[in-house]
């Protein structure tokens, strides 16, 4: 075969993100911070198909002071979800990534690799709709994973329809972003819209009319994100609110995982 006729390599470009939010069961942080680091993190996600980067995240009992909204959260409890993962997935090969993941997750059920001392709090696949960044040259959305930020957020929107839904996107994209970004707080932020998860997922989706109503920010701080999260959270929201009418149903900082160490599995509670 010709070299011209060969398929030509993937562009590195970030498409969709895989968002995974779990709780250990008291008692079980360290069993289950050893087994997704060693096994889970690789074994359910890195080793497939066009994942390309991915971090773990926590929430220490300090960070999960600093969530939002205190009361109408899309989770029973605000507070809930003390370990995040995310992935990125290549932009053009959404559904193979997806469809891979979902078998693979399936596979490792059935040979007892999941760790019953876990909770599911949160999965999707997003796709990657822009970056606002603060810095006219700053961290490419690909390396962000990689970059030494202190911490992220997450940050999840509703509208009160499909087109206003795409009405915030444009208004996040125009100026409240860019607005937003001027003092501490984040400084590359990525928005993103939920995709409904393929039927024999394991974990449950919304229907997808819900889904179309709401937008995804995560933010990467390059300082520590407790210090500016409600501030910069609030500031947005209250844009957001002028703009479309839509509310805040999740805001919550977490900081990166140290590979290799326990470090605050003993700081959840």
């Amino acid at each position: 075969m010709a070299a011209s006729d060969r398929e030509a390599p993937a562009e590195v470009r970030l498409g969709s993100v895989l968002v995974s939010l779990l709780d250990p069961h008291p008692g079980e942080e360290v069993a289950f911070n050893r087994w997704y680091e060693r096994d889970h993190f690789y074994s359910g996600c890195m080793v497939g198909p066009h994942f390309f980067a991915g971090r773990r995240f926590v929430a220490t009992r300090r960070l999960k002071d600093e969530r939002l909204p205190e009361q109408g959260s899309m989770l029973p409890d605000v507070r809930d979800g003390s370990y995040l993962a995310l992935y990125w997935l290549l932009a053009g090969h959404h559904e193979e990534a997806v469809r891979w993941a979902v078998d693979r997750v399936q596979a490792l059920i059935a040979h007892d690799r999941m760790f019953s001392g876990r909770r599911p709090v949160h999965a999707g696949f997003y796709l990657s709709r822009f970056a606002v960044s603060r810095d006219p040259d700053g961290v490419p959305p690909e390396l962000a994973l990689d970059h030494p930020y202190a911490g992220v957020s997450l940050s999840l929107w509703e509208a009160p329809s499909v087109e206003a839904a795409e009405a915030l996107r444009r208004s996040l994209a125009e100026r409240d972003l860019a607005a937003s970004m001027t003092g501490p707080g984040p400084s590359l932020c990525l928005v993103l819209e939920p995709e409904p998860l393929p039927p024999d997922s394991p974990s449950a989706s919304e229907g997808p009319e819900s889904l179309a109503r709401r937008v995804l920010v995560i933010g990467f701080y390059p300082e520590d994100p407790a210090d500016s999260v409600r501030r910069w959270t609030r500031e947005v929201s209250d844009r957001v609110e002028r703009a479309v009418g839509g509310r805040l149903l999740f805001s919550a900082p977490f900081i990166p995982t140290i590979p290799g160490t326990d470090r605050y599995a003993d700081e959840l509670w």
